[in-house]
């Protein structure tokens, strides 16, 4: 039996636009009947991170924030065929590492 692929977790504002709005179709999110706003929107984000099993991608998530008192994640998605495998909780700690000392979060 094959081992299965880790699930790796980035910050970073390099993706394939393509894959990007897979994800928020597969999840059925209208912000992809917007392509072109929606990826100038992550691309502002404060923070973005990616999910990735392989070359795939799994998962994405955004912050905005003041940098000083409050974030907030408005975007967390994960593929419908990999979501309660805890993707969105690693995407999670991922902003904790940047945004866990801000006194208000909401996602």
């Amino acid at each position: 039996m094959p081992t299965p692929t880790p699930v790796r977790i980035v910050e970073s504002k390099s993706f394939d636009d393509e894959a990007v709005l897979d994800l928020y179709r597969l999840n059925h999110w209208s912000s992809a009947e917007k392509p072109e706003e929606l990826l100038k929107a992550l691309q502002n984000s404060h923070g973005l991170v990616l999910a990735y099993m392989g070359d795939k991608l799994v998962g994405l998530g955004n912050a905005i924030t003041d940098g000083h008192l409050v974030v907030y994640y408005p975007h967390m998605l994960v593929h419908p065929e990999y979501q309660g495998h805890g993707i969105g909780k690693l995407m999670m700690a991922k902003f904790q590492e940047k945004y866990g000392h801000l006194h208000m979060q909401m996602l």
